[in-house]
């Protein structure tokens, strides 16, 4: 009988013809479909001995935000942050243009998957998401990464608040003539709440679309909307850690010792923090058990990778890179042994920020006021790492304001707004880390960088001594529990300190390009001071 309905309201969003429909199919029957003989191309999925099915995304191994549009309409005029960086604005005529090459391709489909999932643990706060495909692997995905309704939510799930049709392999063939980037594209449009995908076949933008979309409906609520991970320990203390991909949030939060709340997307309301996924996405680039033991076991049955080198055998190689430096695995929050179900907790304490330093320069620790914490945010300093976005081949430089930039729908200083009132709120304390590399080349180890957050967690970092390190005026511990000498002042990581200071200067002067757009107001005025310097300025 849902089946009979769902097909009714396909009819009626115009996806017409006769097809079978697979409305939330079992892991079981995703298996069965992915692997079967009958799948050819992307559409195939190959077994690994883990238990698990890898599949390629084709040539699109990561985002691709610069064919990235919202509908430009009487909701979205005065709301919508048009950047023409990150939001890029389309009409209605380009948009029905589009949504009717995706329905054409929808419909000629033998088979659809439908997936209905909630994006976010709060009932009061949460999306009621329908996907529509025609790929089973994104059925997997979406299955993985979203929020699996019980049986009696499925019964009683009604309208949908936003549909995601996902025509993945149809093309925009007039691309040109409607002033678009490329044949592909995602477009949201938020009078109707749908999003639409062509052209691309990576999971991701199903997954951060609707993180963009809760980005926009939550700050205008007055709740914090977050790229982050967060857990949660035995005495109900809250840690969240922001960062871009490859910055260590899925890694960092996976700890033995801590229960997990989430590793990407989180809001926070009056009653705490609470993830909108139900699942995990993790880089498993060079992965070995005993780096990242908990990612390493979650990868089994149900989990799906993506992009990885499979061999005859089913065995899979982390450590060759030649399809891409993003290769993933998207698995359900269980398979991971220490979590939170349901995935939310209290008030976090402890905010950590995260940066992959690509210049080298920045502590691996440092601990920020309030107003570092505010400036810090803004900036979201790190380095775009290989292969999380089209056409990104080596480390970059660059500043995301609230540590992801790129989902933001609505200005960063709303971001800024609700986290730091929420850190005032409840006694929050922030820290900066840099999981990138320092003087000697190599990438600070994972060893240390656990030791630092075991110290921030543990708050032992706040009783120990300190140093204040110039032009990025930072102020950092001299030592740490567990943590090797000679890298907490990263000037000690070099041959010399003039080549650290040159480096330092060289990036405290993009700190302050790059703030330059805040300081319009009075509030952004006063937070500069909080920032790096081209003085060496006394603490």
């Amino acid at each position: 009988m849902k089946n009979i309905k769902v097909i009714q309201e396909l009819h009626d969003l115009g996806i017409t013809g006769y097809h079978e429909v697979v409305y939330n199919p079992s892991y079981e029957e995703l298996f069965q479909a992915e692997t079967s003989h009958m799948r050819k191309g992307y559409e195939k999925g190959a077994l690994t001995d883990t238990g698990a099915v890898a599949v390629k995304t084709g040539v699109f191994t990561g985002r691709s935000p610069k064919d990235r549009y919202i509908v430009k309409d009487e909701i979205t005029k005065d709301t919508i942050y048009w950047d023409d960086k990150v939001n890029f604005p389309t009409t209605n005529e380009i948009w029905k243009n589009l949504k009717l090459q995706v329905l054409k391709q929808l419909s000629t489909s033998k088979k659809l998957y439908v997936v209905d999932a909630f994006c976010g643990t709060n009932p009061d706060t949460r999306l009621k998401v329908r996907f529509v495909m025609e790929v089973a692997w994104q059925a997997h995905f979406v299955t993985n990464m979203f929020i699996r309704p019980s049986i009696y939510e499925l019964e009683n799930f009604g309208e949908p608040d936003f549909i995601v049709m996902n025509g993945s392999k149809t093309t925009n063939p007039n691309w040109k003539e409607h002033g678009l980037n490329s044949e592909n594209f995602v477009v949201f449009n938020l009078t109707e709440k749908i999003q639409i995908i062509g052209g691309t076949w990576y999971g991701g933008e199903m997954k951060k679309g609707m993180f963009a979309m809760m980005n926009y409906y939550l700050p205008l609520k007055g709740m914090a909307s977050m790229h982050c991970s967060a857990n949660v320990g035995e005495e109900g203390d809250v840690a969240v850690f922001f960062g871009l991909s490859g910055t260590g949030k899925t890694t960092l939060s996976a700890d033995p010792k801590r229960y997990l709340i989430g590793d990407d997307e989180h809001g926070w309301d009056n009653n705490g923090v609470f993830n909108y996924e139900g699942g995990c996405y993790a880089k498993v680039i060079d992965l070995s058990e005993d780096n990242e033991p908990d990612i390493w076991r979650a990868i089994k049955r149900d989990a799906l990778l993506e992009n990885v080198v499979v061999n005859e055998y089913g065995e899979v190689d982390y450590y060759d890179h030649s399809i891409t430096e993003n290769s993933r695995v998207s698995y359900p929050i269980y398979h991971i042994n220490k979590i939170v179900l349901p995935s939310k907790a209290g008030h976090a304490k402890k905010i950590i920020y995260l940066s992959a330093d690509a210049f080298g320069v920045l502590p691996p620790v440092s601990i920020l006021d309030e107003d570092q914490a505010q400036y810090h945010f803004l900036c979201g300093y790190t380095s775009k790492l290989a292969g999380t976005e089209r056409g990104i081949t080596e480390p970059q430089p660059s500043f995301s304001p609230a540590f992801g930039e790129a989902f933001l729908t609505l200005h960063p200083t709303m971001y800024s707004k609700t986290l730091i009132g929420k850190m005032k709120e409840h006694g929050a304390k922030a820290y900066l880390v840099n999981t990138g590399w320092n003087g000697t080349g190599k990438r600070i180890s994972l060893k240390n960088t656990r030791a630092i957050i075991d110290a921030i967690i543990s708050g032992e970092i706040d009783k120990m001594e300190t140093k204040h390190i110039p032009f990025l005026n930072l102020t950092v511990p001299v030592e740490l529990p567990n943590v090797d000498k000679g890298i907490l002042d990263p000037r000690d990581t070099y041959k010399t300190e003039e080549e650290w200071e040159a480096k330092a200067k060289d990036l405290a002067a993009r700190y302050i390009k790059n703030f330059e757009q805040y300081t319009n107001t009075e509030e952004g005025k006063k937070l500069v001071y909080a920032g790096p310097s081209l003085e060496n300025v006394l603490a």
